[in-house]
């Protein structure tokens, strides 16, 4: 190569450096104002995304917000069926509410039964589920077969579990005739009573529940009951050790569900026993309905309402809270 072709490949040279680069500083501050003009064009889309959501938003409000606010304003009235319309009389209602002892009966009696059927369900519901999780025959058969009592509607089932549970045509007393037991009278006697509330709430929704424990099994990770088996731990160890720990978050959401499902327990009572003998079997809402739409103190009846929501919301949140620390190992 001459003397001169490397004269020239030097300015050429010097030339390329001293032109501004497509990677230098120019072209990063031309990416970044794309980008921020890029960013500006969202942000002003933004509102437009936002309207599509008002139309959920509305509905919702007016489904649940407005019959709320209403209860609320109905409760400070003293409505009824001879004086229909929004007066105000104060806290009447909440004083006549805190001196009924047939409402906190009610509530109390209600808890026995929802927490009652929901641990039994849970327990139940548990064992089916890891029955059908392992490897066993008919499996699909049967995780259909438990589903068929929850698809079942709840007035047509309790109307068969009253038949069921008759004194003198019912086949229970049959049955237990055979097993050598006293007849009992199953929905004439506070207790039997109480009993046949639960045990067609167990029956209808056990498979619910295992329906969300089977879930819950079906997602697990593998690797832990690896090592557990690696390490000889037996079923039962590794049950304890792994599986319920594992379930415990599960747990908390399925028995949740299920307690505010069974707070709200109305057609069972209504069909089977009508809250009788006597109030042996009359949970809150059957009372409220009692008052509302028996008697027509829609006044009273609203601040009965309110009131019971007050004491689930709180009830249930502590109830969480205590599940977690317990099932789940974290603090609420």
């Amino acid at each position: 190569m001459g003397q001169e072709d490397k004269v020239s490949m030097a300015r050429s040279v010097q030339g390329s450096a001293g032109q501004p680069s497509s990677h230098g500083p120019d072209a990063a501050s031309g990416q970044v104002t794309r980008r921020s003009g890029q960013r500006g064009g969202n942000s002003s889309i933004r509102p437009y995304k936002l309207l599509f959501l008002l139309p959920g938003l509305i509905v919702l409000l007016l489904i649940i917000l407005f019959p709320l606010l209403f209860t609320i304003r109905v409760s400070f009235s003293s409505w009824n069926v001879s004086q229909p319309g929004l007066d105000w009389i104060g806290t009447s209602n909440y004083e006549r509410l805190l001196a009924d002892s047939r409402y906190w009966s009610s509530l109390g009696r209600l808890a026995l039964i929802a927490v009652g059927t929901v641990v039994i369900e849970y327990v139940i519901g548990f064992a089916l589920a890891l029955a059908v999780w392992r490897e066993v025959k008919a499996r699909r058969f049967f995780r259909v077969l438990f589903l068929v009592p929850m698809m079942t509607t709840p007035v047509i089932m309790t109307v068969i579990w009253r038949t069921i549970l008759h004194e003198s045509l019912g086949p229970a007393n049959d049955v237990m005739a055979l097993l050598g037991l006293p007849a009992q009278n199953w929905l004439t006697a506070s207790g039997p009573a109480v009993a046949s509330v639960m045990i067609v709430e167990i029956w209808q929704w056990t498979p619910f529940m295992v329906l969300l424990l089977l879930a819950g099994l079906l997602s697990l990770p593998k690797e832990p009951f690896l090592a557990a088996a690696i390490d000889g731990a037996g079923p039962i160890r590794t049950f304890f050790r792994v599986t319920f720990p594992l379930m415990g978050p599960i747990s908390v959401g399925a028995i949740i569900i299920r307690l505010i499902e069974a707070s709200k327990i109305m057609e069972t009572v209504y069909v089977l026993t009508s809250g009788g003998p006597g109030t042996a079997t009359e949970t809150t809402s059957y009372y409220i309905y009692i008052r509302g739409l028996r008697d027509f103190q829609i006044g009273y009846a609203a601040s009965l309402s309110f009131t019971y929501l007050v004491i689930m919301i709180v009830s249930l949140t502590f109830i969480a809270r205590g599940l977690n620390r317990v099932l789940a190992g974290r603090k609420a």
